[in-house]
């Protein structure tokens, strides 16, 4: 089993919580942005360059982590990979339209409910439906 950290981005419009989807590059499903450990960055921060490389946000990130979720990471030509991914919160302030994978990925605003609904691992729908940004300060 190995580690990751992912971002729950999202931003409040028009007093509706909203959260910021990207397709994988491989089979173009629904995920959130995540990424392997970092050397000399915390959990939260490699989080938020997770979110910056993949989905082009910066913005507001947050220590405290939401909670866990697993799933198999498919590999061409390798074994599958077993991960636990760790989710840390991050508020949108910019969305750039330059960013690293850019054009590699899609990325779309989605309400909490429908956001659940597109993504496939059930203990992160579940952190995505319930989640409340009051409680992340």
């Amino acid at each position: 089993m190995r580690s990751q950290f992912g971002a729950l981005v999202y931003r409040v419009k028009n007093d509706k919580i909203q959260i910021l989807l990207i397709t994988s590059r491989t089979r173009g499903r629904w995920i959130i942005p995540k990424g392997w450990p970092m050397i000399g960055e915390t959990p939260a921060d490699a989080a938020a360059t997770e979110a910056w490389e993949e989905a082009g946000v910066k913005g507001k990130v947050y220590d405290r982590c939401l909670g866990l979720y697993s799933y198999t990471k498919r590999r061409e030509d390798q074994r599958d990979l077993p991960c636990l991914v760790m989710i840390y919160p991050i508020k949108a302030k910019k969305l750039s339209d330059k960013f690293p994978e850019a054009g590699q990925r899609r990325r779309k605003w989605f309400s909490r409910k429908k956001a659940a609904k597109l993504v496939s691992e059930p203990e992160l729908a579940k952190m995505i439906a319930s989640f409340d940004p009051r409680h992340v300060k």
